[in-house]
């Protein structure tokens, strides 16, 4: 021991600090299969820094990527080329306010299709203040009928557990919950799955509320549950107040109070223990996949995955 490693040793513990889990920590069955089949975001510059999925994700994993405005479709549709040509299940983000016209969104639809068999997309309104066309919410786009004439066998629409000022700038939730209601609708008479892709939230209790609550109000559309990644808390604020993140922003706050977890990483264990919990005493939990917002690094939302993950974050080339 020297003079140097006994303050630090000294530093750790009078601001009671806690170690990083080891990999070899036991793995909780119940988070084990609560991410099993989890889907995961990327964009096309945050693709670029991978060099292999299949060295960091399961087999099959559902891959969104993310269209900002201003990213070229050609972008996108390379991106998409190279994660299916990996194996992966590719879900692009079709946002309805960048979409300039019909003939645009069926453009779009014939290049993911012929450059990388896509059959899945997350439908968005897009959160850009004004539409590039007459297109501004993803009902709008589903009622071109494009997606069943083409043959989409996956559709995911926006889900918002702590509601959407944009949507409903009064704090309400009266539009959130009209739309809820015409995309149960649709999800009765397309041909494709359907599945609300949610934004991340931090804490449990409100996320199962939200979810109890439009299965009670008929709603009966699978959740896929929005996660954020292990981050900088510096990182989650800013995404969080970014993307309109409500009451749970609440929870960073708090953290950032606490001097003993400011400089810690976040990591999303607390909530998703929470969940897996509740999932496994109550297996009719509409609640049915993950998918995570790898908002500190797609690698490290991955190897929490590997870490915490059990079978379910076995990467494709360890299988």
């Amino acid at each position: 021991m020297n003079l140097a490693t006994d303050l630090w040793e000294a530093a750790m513990a009078l601001l009671n600090f806690k170690k990083k889990p080891s990999t070899n920590a036991e793995i909780s069955p119940e988070i084990e299969r609560f991410l099993k089949e989890y889907s995961i975001e990327v964009m096309p510059r945050t693709a670029e820094k991978i060099t292999s999925f299949q060295e960091i994700l399961p087999k099959g994993t559902r891959v969104y990527i993310a269209h900002l405005e201003g990213t070229p479709i050609e972008d996108m549709v390379a991106t998409a080329r190279r994660v299916a040509r990996e194996g992966y299940a590719v879900m692009p983000h079709l946002p309805a306010r960048i979409i300039k016209d019909q003939a645009t969104l069926k453009d779009w639809l014939n290049q993911y299709q012929g450059e990388a068999d896509v059959d899945q997309a997350l439908l968005l309104a897009g959160g850009v203040a004004t539409p590039h066309g007459h297109f501004e919410s993803s009902m709008q786009l589903l009622e071109t009928g494009l997606f069943d004439q083409m043959g989409f066998k996956r559709l995911h629409v926006a889900g918002h557990p702590e509601g959407n000022k944009e949507i409903d700038p009064d704090g309400s939730t009266k539009n959130v919950e009209e739309a809820m209601h015409w995309k149960q609708g649709f999800s009765e008479r397309t041909d494709a799955d359907m599945a609300l892709a949610t934004q991340f939230a931090f804490e449990a209790g409100p996320i199962i509320q939200w979810a109890d609550a439009i299965k009670a109000a008929g709603v009966d559309i699978p959740i896929h549950i929005g996660i954020a990644g292990p981050a900088k808390l510096q990182t989650l604020i800013k995404f969080a107040i970014a993307c309109g993140v409500g009451p749970s922003l609440k929870i960073l706050q708090k953290r950032a109070m606490d001097v003993t977890k400011l400089l810690l990483p976040y990591e999303p264990t607390q909530v998703l223990t929470e969940l897996a919990n509740h999932k496994a005493q109550n297996p009719d939990f509409n609640i049915t996949h993950v998918h995570f917002f790898p908002l500190g690094g797609i690698k490290a939302n991955a190897t929490w995955a590997i870490e915490n993950g059990g079978y379910s974050g076995v990467p494709a080339n360890n299988t």
